[in-house]
């Protein structure tokens, strides 16, 4: 009997571990807001991605979309997928 109830705990565990990574905020929209001009006339895109949670957050493509980064203007966290990248500031 105490091993029923044991297993029963670990399965509720389980399932609410599972379903935290599902309520996860998500991407919903992503928007084009600007192009900037930065130093040596290098050129970023500024966009504005929304989230299923309510948030807003913002990515800039550099190198004529082929990479995408975290925040307006940065470099630090960047990926070649636009997706990748929105998804990344949902978390």
């Amino acid at each position: 009997m105490k091993m029923t109830a044991i297993k029963k705990i670990i399965l509720a565990t389980a399932a609410l571990t599972l379903s935290a990574g599902a309520f996860a905020a998500k991407p919903t929209s992503i928007k084009y807001i600007e192009d900037v001009v930065v130093e040596n006339d290098m050129i970023y895109s500024h966009y504005q991605v929304k989230c299923s949670n309510g948030s807003t957050a913002d990515i800039s493509a550099w190198d004529n979309r082929k990479k995408w980064c975290v925040g307006k203007g940065g470099q630090d966290v960047c990926s070649k997928k636009q997706i990748k990248t929105a998804k990344k500031v949902c978390k």
